[in-house]
């Protein structure tokens, strides 16, 4: 293992040195960095999670600088999941109505990747900038029509934005505050790109729910933080915003919430009742997440057996997602090339390349109809029904697919 990560001793949050572990998931290599060839030497660092009293937040024990996970061979491109597009195409429809955006107004989204999101604006009429530090990404953005600066957000490049264009009626950011080390920096640039009758809405996956549901995959060297309402409100109040509203997405990346924040308080009521159960499950405490180490160990050791029934019945086993979380939860759990023979995905940057650790090698889709394995392990298992309705063809065939979480089943 190189050197070039730090452990965690103060909250990255609110600086609190009251931390609690939650869940080691050992050493493994950064879940992106995907390799050009199955013997491409590749280093591992310690993955776990840790909580801190003092604020609520749930964080990596151990944190990789940004530029070593972001860097210019990022391959994650939104636009090749339809569901992430209707979600992303409806929410901007709502915030156009509600907050009457017209070609006066200004909308930024912060980690914008492809344009999937802010070319709904753009189509509307509506001046947008998006700024993200992949270039892959943001040169596909440009080519939709989408305006994108390639760099990191934070209060350097809020300033920056505000001395250009003004400040932003709208801002969006959809699962990016869990990939950023400096949170402090990041939430300043909000409070300082914001108009004064703005809405900063942010998305990310709900820690009750990855604590619930045993998600532990959704654990990796890029995603830093792990958020609750709670650590939303602390957070947000440091810098002089306000937590108003929630919105609750069950089925989006196994649990999802959007928080809309403002510059003036006004908390609708589900947000206050939101508020009060999570601290009423506990939340605030270290023993909500007491348990949590030993409920992810019985689900890897089931997934371990059920491949290993599979194995024994002379049945072939394949994958479905290249995504972040399949690295962890297969590098974490010990499976490789040995036990699933490899992984399909739609995102043609992705093909052809292997996921490191276990070293799959990363096919496309259509390889499953002509091979037809009598498996299929959804690792991107948060997009289950949008792949199963995909591959009904498989399916029909005979093959059957495995949900690894919260315990395997076959669907």
């Amino acid at each position: 293992m190189e050197s070039g990560g730090t452990q965690t001793t103060n909250c990255r949050s609110c600086g609190g040195t009251d931390l609690h572990p939650v869940v080691d998931l050992g050493s493994t290599p950064i879940a992106n960095a995907l390799l050009s060839t199955a013997d491409q030497p590749v280093d591992s660092y310690p993955l776990g999670t840790v909580f801190c009293a003092d604020c609520s937040l749930v964080q990596l024990s151990f944190a990789l600088p940004a530029d070593a996970i972001f860097d210019e061979d990022y391959p994650y491109f939104s636009s090749f999941s339809a569901a992430l597009c209707d979600h992303a195409a409806a929410h901007v429809d709502n915030l156009i109505a509600s907050r009457g955006l017209g070609p006066d107004s200004f909308a930024v989204e912060v980690a914008s990747n492809d344009g999937y999101l802010l070319r709904n604006f753009v189509a509307a009429g509506i001046p947008a900038l998006g700024i993200d530090p992949s270039p892959g990404p943001a040169a596909a953005a440009e080519e939709v029509g989408v305006p994108t600066i390639v760099g990191f957000f934070g209060t350097e490049a809020a300033n920056k934005i505000v001395a250009e264009h003004g400040h932003a009626h709208v801002i969006i950011a959809n699962n990016v505050m869990a990939h950023v080390p400096e949170l402090n920096d990041f939430v300043g640039g909000f409070a300082t790109l914001l108009a004064e009758d703005g809405v900063l809405t942010v998305e990310n996956p709900y820690v009750r729910d990855m604590i619930q549901h045993v998600e532990f995959d959704t654990i990796y060297h890029e995603h830093y933080c792990y958020y609750s309402c709670m650590a939303v409100e602390a957070l947000m109040a440091r810098h002089g915003l306000y937590l108003n509203d929630v919105e609750y997405f069950p089925d989006m990346h196994g649990g999802t919430l959007r928080w809309h924040i403002e510059r003036t308080p006004h908390r609708t009521t589900r947000c206050q009742d939101m508020l009060d159960a999570e601290r009423a499950l506990g939340m605030a405490e270290p023993g909500f997440y007491a348990d949590y180490a030993t409920k992810v160990t019985e689900c890897q050791q089931g997934l371990r057996d059920l491949l290993a029934t599979f194995a024994a019945e002379g049945k072939t086993v394949a994958a479905y997602g290249a995504a972040a979380k399949g690295a962890t939860l297969l590098n974490s759990t010990g499976i490789g090339n040995d036990v699933v023979r490899y992984v399909v995905d739609r995102n043609t940057h992705k093909q052809h390349k292997f996921i490191p650790g276990c070293t799959l090698e990363i096919r496309p889709v259509e390889v499953l109809l002509e091979d037809q394995p009598d498996y299929l392990l959804l690792l991107a298992w948060n997009f289950a029904d949008e792949i199963m309705s995909q591959q009904q063809e498989y399916a029909s065939r005979g093959g059957q697919f495995v949900v690894p979480v919260p315990m395997p089943r076959i669907v």
